[in-house]
């Protein structure tokens, strides 16, 4: 791609979003909160408040939390399946938040109803091409394609292979890449195949806003890409997301888990769907015991494989400018 379509296809990305620089900041539970998020849109990228498992009104809390600290736009991110959904994207809406993230499955038509009557741009995953037609097809006004480098929940293919599946086919919206990308030559890389900016999620771990817990933020600067590892799942009878996090007792105690309630699902004593469920709130008490409580031995240390290159703990708008900047020098040359 030449500088002439890399610059327009970053401009896109920023159009969307309204910001400085078409930098996403990934949504990660507990972390992805209002002093992380204003900081990244702050800083001229663009901050994603994670809901996770948060009540509505803390959500609402959060939202005017980002906003007393910065004027700048933002999004929120909400999970498909939650079955709190229709009340959070009713205050996200009423909040006047400008973009939603939906993730952790296809959202259905009165999910992007709601939040496009609400005046509400919507961004999905993509998993692949066909889904990602689909989504846009259904109205989704931006797409993320996430590879399998990512930190915690995790999809099957690796960036580099849905970058060449999907970036040359799909015009239709912008779509943003991540999973591994840890500094300004990925991103610069990503735009030159079509991508219209990157989402970043275990870089922004190890700056000052960050709410991390400490023993968290040096395990990050102490470990290399092989230490962050997907767990596995042990039988297709209980279909488990991959989680991708450094190995510790943690990962042990999730396994342990797994195969217990495996056993019970088999045996016919337990829902599949109900196993699943516990096995994603052990995900979430994990990840609150090692990333804010400190236990990073028995918590879950969700990373992603470019927390190799998380070498230092620095201020967020210091590693927003370092991602963007050899996009900017770049598409700022004579086409």
């Amino acid at each position: 791609m030449n500088v002439d379509h890399m610059r327009a296809a970053w401009e896109r990305g920023k159009a969307f979003l309204g910001s400085r620089y078409a930098i996403l900041g990934g949504a990660m539970s507990w972390l992805s909160e209002e002093n992380l998020v204003s900081a990244i849109s702050e800083a001229g990228g663009f901050g994603v408040i994670a809901s996770g498992n948060m009540p509505p009104e803390l959500l609402r809390a959060q939202i005017q939390g980002v906003r007393a600290r910065t004027d700048k736009p933002f999004g929120v991110n909400l999970i498909a399946l939650n079955p709190e959904l229709p009340e959070l994207i009713r205050i996200t809406v009423e909040e006047q938040v400008s973009h939603c993230v939906i993730a952790g499955g296809f959202p259905d038509k009165s999910t992007l109803a709601a939040l496009k009557n609400g005046g509400v741009k919507v961004m999905a995953f993509a998993p692949n091409l066909a889904l990602g037609k689909r989504l846009i097809t259904r109205g989704v006004d931006a797409l993320i394609i996430e590879g399998h480098e990512a930190g915690g929940h995790v999809g099957p293919v690796a960036l580099s292979v849905l970058a060449q599946e999907i970036l040359p086919h799909l015009t239709e919206a912008p779509v943003f890449a991540a999973g591994g990308v840890g500094d300004g030559r990925m991103v610069t890389q990503l735009v030159a195949m079509g991508a219209c900016g990157a989402q970043v999620g275990t870089r922004l771990v190890c700056t000052d806003e960050c709410i991390a817990h400490e023993n968290f933020k040096k395990l990050f600067l102490k470990s290399s890409a092989k230490d962050a590892a997907v767990t596995a799942q042990f039988d297709p009878a209980l279909p488990v997301i991959p989680v991708r996090a450094l190995t510790n007792a943690g990962t042990s105690a999730f396994n342990d888990l797994q195969l217990a309630l495996l056993e019970k699902v088999k045996a016919g004593e337990l829902e599949k769907k109900a196993a699943i469920l516990e096995l994603e709130h052990f995900w979430v008490g994990a990840l609150k015991k090692a990333a804010i409580d400190g236990d990073v031995e028995n918590g879950s240390v969700m990373a992603g494989q470019s927390v190799g290159l998380v070498n230092a703990i620095q201020p967020v708008a210091e590693v927003i400018e370092e991602l963007a900047a050899d996009v900017e020098r770049l598409i700022a040359q004579p086409g």
